[in-house]
């Protein structure tokens, strides 16, 4: 025989943390252009109106991915007459092969643009054999 549960219906809680906040925006991905070289890939992200200690960048399970968030304090109060871009967060991921060294990616940022330098693994970059 089947043994009878019965279940209690419980008071819907809501759940509050202190410590974030979500607030309703749009994300877009930035512009980006990518270039190689023997030794390393750069990729060029523009990311207008986003301060440096708003950009994270992480590698995680083989993927590159940026986050950059926009400080909307400084839109506050303001009706645009005219507008030719939107104004939002960014996001942008990237897959890595085998062939970039995780360890030596570094990041710059200068008047909006964000500068990624990801070195290739030694053994990815070009060599000269030598004839014996």
């Amino acid at each position: 025989m089947a043994q009878s549960q019965s279940l209690e219906v419980q008071e819907k809680k809501e759940l509050v943390s202190k410590d974030e906040k979500t607030v309703p925006a749009r994300h877009y991905v930035p512009t980006t252009d990518i270039f190689e070289t023997d030794d390393a890939l750069t990729v060029v992200m523009e990311l207008p109106g986003v301060e440096k200690d708003a950009i994270d960048v992480n590698v995680e399970n083989d993927l590159l991915r940026v986050d950059a968030r926009i400080d909307f304090g400084k839109y506050e109060g303001l009706e645009p007459l005219y507008t030719e871009y939107n104004i939002g967060h960014f996001a942008r991921s990237f897959s890595l092969s085998n062939k970039i060294d995780q360890q030596q990616i570094s990041a710059q940022l200068e008047n909006g643009v964000l500068t990624l330098t990801l070195k290739k693994a030694q053994e990815a970059q070009p060599r000269r054999i030598a004839i014996g």
